[in-house]
């Protein structure tokens, strides 16, 4: 008998959901079923019931920010702001879906024309991260829809109450509900929902370990489309700059939006060696003042708890291993709720370490390295096989564009955030954060194909070349 899938929250411990895994097959048979229908729909019924999508939200707003909170353990203040990210989808995908896959008409030869347009690639697979449950997937379904797809979408087995809330609200809105299927269950439903024939495309948002896998699992099959974001060991550099009190406060929220858990977050503080001991103990000062509490504490929390005791017990003993391994304790991560999953934010300084582990660390722990030189910050912050955010503070114009130029990543800041990217911009990385297909503006180039035709209403056609001659004299009168 196969167990039921179950969702408990974070800040509580409390049983928020339970079902049973859905069936591959059955789900992907059904959207493959309605692809047709909904894919011939003219473009404007389909922006006008994306457009009812967003009404259908805003009627709901506080209980899907409420549900987000509560599955998540992310703060009230958090949840309200992935909702209006929701909302905002649409009109950005409707702008990107006109200017990225708009139909295109040029003049050919003999008096023909020639035709770009695009199709939808038929049946996408969506699979969601929990960090943000409703914006990340919504960010692929979206656009997807618009293009014409059906969708499979299999949230986080962390978070299917949110999936769940996210497919209905796009059912009320008039999405067919067979054109939008939920599928929930854990990692073996959605290597089978990636495997499934029917699908066309696999659209994830998670960690390198598993995008490594899908990729080589459809190695031999170009004919599935790929778009894979796959996290990052982001470096936030801090060079010359006399505010010191505004450097800090870009570092706290590169480090600990959140609570770490952000696939942009800051997870390597790169910082002049001058620079440093200022720096550091502002930024401590910071991390000490945060509230990490319930999501619906008073007042308001900067962070709650991270996702689950299994993803707190892998960030302490991660801490420890640092520490063990050469690490200078700055900010100790302390368990401040016996049984749950919140930590204090932490900060660690590696730069004595021999050799620092390249890996995602996806929670409020902030490895601090200290530099003399620019070209050495520049040397730290590409020491990594990933490549998603990066961000500079301080510094003059001409570091900023060295710092730019030569920075591997595909989201590059200058006295922002390294969490500060926009949907209204392309957002994906380089290395092992992703596969050079961008999300967010740039979605519509993996959510349908450009088709390109020479049309003319007559036969029109000339050999003059490579042709014998006629024998007039065979020819009958």
């Amino acid at each position: 008998m196969v167990a039921p899938l179950t969702s408990h929250e974070p800040a509580t411990g409390t049983l928020l959901w339970q079902g049973e895994p859905g069936d591959v097959d059955a789900e992907v048979a059904r959207a493959r079923a309605a692809w047709p229908k909904w894919a011939a729909q003219p473009i404007a019924y389909r922006i006008e019931t994306l457009r009812r999508f967003v009404n259908v939200v805003r009627r709901n707003e506080e209980a899907l920010a409420d549900l987000i909170a509560r599955e998540t353990g992310k703060p009230l203040w958090d949840a309200r702001d992935e909702v209006t990210a929701v909302m905002a989808k649409v009109d950005i995908s409707v702008a990107a879906y006109s200017e990225r896959t708009g139909q295109r008409r040029l003049e050919a030869n003999l008096g023909a024309r020639q035709s770009v347009r695009h199709k939808p690639h038929g049946v996408m697979a969506v699979l969601g991260p929990y960090n943000l449950p409703a914006h990340l997937p919504n960010g692929h379904i979206i656009p997807a829809l618009l293009a014409g797809n059906a969708v499979v979408f299999k949230p986080s087995d962390k978070t299917p109450a949110v999936g769940k809330m996210l497919v209905k609200l796009y059912h009320e809105a008039g999405v067919p509900e067979d054109a939008v299927r939920l599928l929930v269950g854990g990692a073996d439903v959605g290597k089978a929902l990636a495997a499934h024939p029917d699908v066309g495309g696999i659209l994830f948002t998670g960690s390198a370990q598993t995008g490594i896998a899908i990729n080589r699992q459809f190695a031999a099959q170009p004919s599935k489309i790929l778009a894979l974001e796959m996290g990052g060991n982001n470096p936030l550099v801090v060079w010359d700059t006399p505010e010191i009190h505004a450097a800090a406060a870009i570092v706290i929220q590169s480090a600990f939006l959140s609570s770490g858990q952000r696939c942009t977050a800051a997870s390597r503080l790169i910082v002049k060696e001058s620079l440093a001991d200022q720096l550091i103990a502002e930024v401590k000062r910071l991390a000490d003042r945060l509230i990490v509490d319930h999501p619906h504490a008073d007042p308001a929390p900067y962070m709650g708890p991270v996702i689950d005791n299994q993803a707190a017990d892998g960030l302490t003993e991660s801490f420890l291993w640092l520490m063990s391994n050469g690490g200078r304790p700055i900010k100790h991560m302390v368990r401040v709720k016996p049984g749950l999953p919140f930590l204090t934010p932490a900060i660690i300084d590696v730069t004595g370490m021999k050799e620092r582990p390249d890996v995602e660390l996806f929670g409020p722990l902030l490895q601090v390295v200290r530099v003399a030189e620019f070209g050495d910050a520049m040397a730290e912050a590409n020491n990594s096989r990933y490549g998603l955010s990066a961000s500079l503070i301080g510094g003059s114009p001409e570091h900023y564009s060295q710092f730019w130029s030569n920075v591997r990543a595909g989201v590059v800041n200058w006295n922002r955030p390294t969490n500060g990217a926009a949907s209204s911009a392309p957002f994906g990385g380089v290395g092992i954060s992703g596969n050079h297909r961008p999300s967010a503006y740039y979605a519509a180039d993996y959510c349908a194909y450009p088709v390109v035709s020479v049309e003319i209403e007559t036969p029109r056609a000339s050999i003059g070349v490579g042709l014998k001659e006629v024998d007039v004299s065979a020819m009958g009168d």
